[in-house]
């Protein structure tokens, strides 16, 4: 049976991935921040689109800046491991789950991240005890 990428792959790939959004998010952010005006439209909660349109969108780049450094931190986590591991991949859970608040189209997106983070940290649990991990074989 083939096995998939070791724990360590998978961190670096998702922090190293979270640097690079920063720097997207960055770049549209000062490119044309009205990219962002549509993004809360599909929200579940009046209260999520409203709060976008009254707060985020009257200084995308402050909170799209605050965004990519949260984005950043979280990839650094990644990228440093060790004792930043488990909370850097539980900010990123957060955010997937967090991000389904603006319209169940980003679960196409957020489903599969939840269920490969959810394994990593399981993977990263399982080697920190010294088990087998029983998604590895």
């Amino acid at each position: 049976m083939m096995r998939g990428p070791d724990s360590t792959t998978t961190r670096l790939a998702i922090g190293g991935f979270y640097l690079v959004m920063a720097g997207i998010n960055v770049g549209i952010v000062v490119g044309d921040s009205e990219v962002y005006r549509h993004f809360a439209d599909q929200a579940l909660f009046s209260f999520v689109w409203a709060g976008w349109l009254d707060i985020v969108m009257t200084a995308p780049g402050v909170w799209i800046g605050l965004l990519a450094a949260g984005e950043i931190t979280m990839g650094a986590a990644l990228l440093v491991g060790g004792r930043w591991t488990l909370p850097g991949y539980a900010a990123v859970l957060a955010f997937h789950v967090a991000l389904v608040l603006f319209g169940w189209g980003f679960l196409i997106w957020s489903g599969p991240v939840l269920l490969i983070v959810s394994l990593a940290v399981r993977g990263e649990l399982s080697s920190r005890h010294g088990t087998k991990d029983p998604t590895r074989t």
